[in-house]
């Protein structure tokens, strides 16, 4: 079986593809043959160096389906032949989140998706439906599953909301598709209007160019009748974090869940943080549990993931390339 690891290049990481003997399987364990993995974010943070994490030697992905091969003994909660997927924290099943947890993330403290077969612990994956495909499937784990978590187990959103959306990578897509779903108003922000023309088409109630319009958050203030958004979904971190509490209604909610202008401290005020009685949470991804009922969500509403672009295993180096490039719509995922 082959797999890809994370190799030392220069002060960051490259990308290898190499072969391995399959293990035995221990007690609880699953024997998975990888069909399909997708990128988050989080991956290129990994590749690049820009957290300082030490992945030399990892699998890289959080985040991959495929179908049960093999099952060790005990092993209930799944038979051969099922259709699965991984999660992203091993050890979290249900209740409130543990810094434990981060012992055992796929592809950052341990092996990620990015192989052709996998072991994991049985109660760290998800049966998945064959109503979604392998590719689909793939994009749940990282991405549609801190956007559920942001908006239902800990946002708490109700019908009639309005959600802020930043920006049409992945979590903000599945945002969107889950936010109009559960019958919310969703505004959406990009740099490129034909994106934004293609969110208005899933649903986006309003979009904001925000090089157009760099004062984006006063025309939200403007959109919303001067009252502020529900939730913003506040993939940006420092470089945003300003706008988008300008942008919260009084009691709303930031789901703080990306870094894409950095890792640098915020300038931001949190004086109108606490003016507005509103909060920030901090998502990273969500316990099985809740993956579990964002399936039963998917199944239920027939929706889909959002898929820009599938690449083989042999290019999985372009497809951080092309990630990195920020060209995508929604997830980029890698066939096996």
């Amino acid at each position: 079986m082959r797999r890809v690891l994370f190799v030392p290049e220069g002060e960051a990481f490259g990308l290898k593809i190499i072969d391995f003997p399959s293990p035995e399987l221990k007690a609880g364990e699953v024997r998975i043959r990888v069909r399909a993995t997708s990128l988050n974010y989080r991956d290129l943070i990994a590749l690049r160096n820009m957290a300082g994490r030490k992945v030399a030697g990892i699998v890289p992905l959080s985040d991959g389906a495929g179908e049960v091969v093999e099952i060790g003994e005990g092993v209930s909660r799944v038979g051969v032949g099922q259709k699965v997927a991984g999660c992203f924290f091993q050890g979290w099943v249900d209740g409130p989140f543990q810094m434990a947890y981060h012992k055992a993330d796929l592809g950052g403290t341990i092996d990620g998706m990015l192989a052709e077969e996998v072991i994991l612990n049985e109660q760290g994956i998800v049966r998945i439906p064959d109503s979604l495909s392998f590719e689909e499937a793939a994009c749940l784990p990282c991405a549609g599953l801190t956007a559920w978590t942001a908006l239902t187990s800990r946002g708490g959103l109700k019908p009639g909301a309005t959600v802020l959306v930043l920006g049409t990578g992945g979590v903000s897509m599945f945002a969107l598709q889950f936010a109009t779903a559960l019958g919310a108003s969703v505004i959406v922000t990009s740099s490129s209007d034909e994106k934004l023309e293609r969110a208005r088409s899933l649903g986006a109630s309003h979009t904001i160019n925000y090089k157009t319009t760099p004062d984006w958050d006063a025309e939200v203030w403007r959109h919303t009748e001067k009252s502020g958004v529900d939730h913003v979904i506040e993939v940006g971190g420092p470089g945003t974090l300003e706008k988008s509490i300008n942008s919260l209604k009084a009691g709303g909610q930031i789901a703080l869940i990306g870094v894409l202008t950095g890792f640098g401290a915020t300038t931001a005020s949190l004086f109108p943080l606490m003016a507005r009685n509103a909060r920030i949470d901090g998502i990273y991804v969500g316990p099985r549990v809740d993956f579990e009922w964002m399936v039963a969500h998917l199944v239920e509403t027939d929706a889909k993931p959002i898929i820009d672009r599938v690449f083989d295993f042999e290019q999985a180096a372009e497809a951080f390339q092309y990630m990195e490039s920020g060209q995508h719509f929604g997830k980029v995922v890698i066939r096996i």
